[in-house]
């Protein structure tokens, strides 16, 4: 009965997981179609004819392809002089740049991307989390620790390099693990390491 549980529960976050996605895309793309009828809308009125919504909504979908293009691109294109611009608006700017750099650490860009993924011992000696390294400064690491379920809500702390232990998970195995409360454990193995390391310290 355990198993089945446990089985049911599995397939329920990968279809939440899954479904997650196409859920926020279609709230953006729906959200683009608003402003697009509104707009049309506040020129004309009123329309009749059914084709309009479903034409609002392909220029929407057309639309954001577009802008996805444009962010692809390096400075040819106005997204570039819009950014500037936003840059330099004091407190704008500063959230606008941060919250630039947290998504291009979860979406791979080469230059700001989560390279490793380690254990800490949290909240105390002998407990183990996971996190990931999003910065080095000569020895010191900075690390993100997810809390679950939910990874995109944790902490940022400051540790020596030799506080940490290195684990074979990859970025997205680590999200699994924290999103399952642990269910979903790709490296069993590692606890077994991580008990081994509290053995020698505390011996």
């Amino acid at each position: 009965m355990k198993k089945k549980f446990q089985k049911f529960f599995d397939y329920f976050l990968i279809g939440v997981l899954g479904f997650l996605p196409i859920v926020i895309i279609l709230q953006i793309v729906i959200a683009v179609e608003g402003l697009l009828r509104d707009f049309f809308l506040s020129i004309f009125g009123r329309y009749e004819n059914f084709f309009i919504p479903i034409m609002l909504f392909t220029i929407a979908i057309l639309f954001l392809t577009y802008f996805g293009y444009l962010l692809k691109q390096d400075k040819a294109h106005v997204w570039y002089y819009l950014e500037r611009l936003l840059n330099r608006i004091p407190v704008l700017g500063t959230i606008y740049r941060v919250t630039k750099k947290i998504l291009n650490l979860f979406r791979g860009d080469e230059k700001e991307k989560l390279r490793d993924v380690v254990y800490i011992e949290y909240p105390k000696d002998g407990v183990w989390v996971p996190a990931y390294i999003t910065n080095r400064v000569d020895q010191h690491l900075v690390l993100y620790v997810p809390t679950s379920p939910n990874p995109t809500s944790g902490f940022t702390v400051i540790v020596h390099e030799s506080r940490v232990r290195a684990s074979e998970m990859s970025i997205e195995e680590a999200s699994s693990f924290v999103i399952s409360l642990g269910v979903d454990f790709p490296r069993p193995n590692e606890a077994t390491q991580l008990e081994r390391v509290t053995e020698k310290v505390s011996s």
